[in-house]
């Protein structure tokens, strides 16, 4: 017997899921710990209830559904997010989150017991919009960011991240970094477009990329755009774009899993016949391997200083963010393939390009992580798509997994 999950229960979910905080154009807004994201959290809750699963809220709300094994040990975990960005799709982060509620139903309808407990856990914040503070859930889950220090996180709109946890009721009394799982497993669209252009069903995520963000402030010379000659002058708005065609280098040299993108820039004092004396540009560098990705920084940093000779400017750099990154673990890469191929899917081998909590995750335990296509690479866009048979494909995926990884025999 091939024991599959229930792809209309599956849908069923994630379309009523998508009703909270849903837009008319399809798209979704449920905010961390805004009423949106209440209403998603209840109802996530009573499917875990409905389930009969042990249930917790801990000190940050992650939602925790447990269900028991045979043996109390170590438990296999299934995790993603609900939370949105402001105009985001129906797909991202709750795919994962319901196909984890349904592998567990489908345990429960078959009649199987596992050997170790299988939970499934809802992270808080993981999108980090409203605070800035993202993957904040599974961090506090790992213990790597303590719940005292996650209250004190003030929001966009001024809000305190602790005072609006009580006013939705999620601040839960379940201790933050007590949970340590055997295994941990993310099911998660793609929000890229390999899968869906060379038509195959999984993706098997061997590492989890790196992120180095920068903000780069040059200080040049305001002056007339006529009467300077182009000797004299210190343009900041030159220097600035020397940066940007000198990021496609980097990306280009350093290898297909190098990423290098200004995404923001600003010009000072913005005025079409003035040079500019001041250009601020934000820096994305993303690599899976360390030792790359600090290559890239080293030498996105020994071409400002050649920049500062070159065109006679100032220029100034603040390192915003440094995320690690990150491998899945070689036996859980390992057990995703071999659930693939004895379902018959297709599968390719890749790279998050993106962080997820399997990014948290793959640093506290073994870790793995499946994607599943996202129709044209759309995502954090209404327009995001997965179909009911793509989605079915990784929640079969992660559910035979699930039970390989516990040592049940199907």
């Amino acid at each position: 017997m091939q024991l599959t999950i229930n792809k209309s229960r599956l849908m069923k979910r994630l379309s009523e899921l998508a009703r909270i905080g849903a837009f008319s154009d399809g798209g979704v807004c449920r905010l961390a710990l805004t009423d949106e994201d209440k209403a998603a959290r209840d109802q996530v809750m009573q499917w875990m209830k409905d389930l009969h699963l042990q249930t917790h809220i801990d000190q940050v709300g992650n939602l925790i559904g447990v269900r028991p094994g045979a043996k109390d040990i170590a438990p296999i975990v299934i995790g993603s997010h609900i939370d949105t960005v402001p105009t985001g799709g129906r797909f991202d982060g709750a795919a994962g989150v319901m196909a984890g509620l349904e592998a567990i139903e489908s345990l429960n309808e078959y009649k199987i017991q596992t050997e170790r407990p299988v939970a499934v856990v809802t992270f808080t914040n993981e999108e980090g919009v409203r605070y800035h503070n993202d993957l904040l859930g599974s961090r506090a889950f790992c213990g790597y960011i303590s719940p005292e220090e996650a209250y004190k996180t003030v929001g966009t709109d001024h809000t305190i991240f602790g005072e609006e946890l009580k006013r939705i009721g999620f601040a839960g009394e379940f201790p933050s970094g007590s949970i340590r799982p055997h295994a941990f497993l993310e099911l998660h669209i793609e929000q890229g477009p390999v899968l869906d252009r060379e038509q195959v069903s999984i993706g098997v995520v061997e590492a989890i990329t790196g992120i180095a963000w920068y903000e780069i402030t040059i200080q040049g010379e305001a002056n007339h755009a006529g009467t300077t000659p182009i000797s004299m002058r210190q343009d900041a708005g030159l220097t600035a774009a020397r940066i940007i065609t000198y990021l496609r280098e980097i990306a280009n040299s350093l290898g297909e899993n190098q990423r290098a993108t200004c995404g923001a820039i600003s010009f000072y004092p913005n005025a079409i016949n003035v040079i500019p004396e001041k250009a601020t540009l934000s820096i994305d560098l993303r690599n899976p391997d360390k030792t790359t990705l600090e290559e890239a920084e080293q030498r996105l940093l020994d071409f400002l200083e050649k920049c500062t000779i070159q065109d006679n400017v100032q220029i100034e750099t603040q390192r915003l963010a440094w995320v690690e990154p990150r491998a899945c673990h070689t036996d859980i890469i390992s057990t995703i393939i071999e659930a693939t191929n004895e379902l018959g899917y297709s599968h390719k081998t890749m790279v998050s390009g993106a962080v997820h909590d399997a990014l948290t995750m793959a640093s506290y335990c073994p870790t793995g992580m499946i994607f599943v296509p996202s129709k044209g690479g759309v995502s954090h866009n209404p327009a995001e798509y997965t179909s009911a048979d793509e989605l079915e494909a990784g929640a079969n995926v992660l559910l035979k997994t699930v039970l390989k990884l516990s040592q049940q025999k199907m």
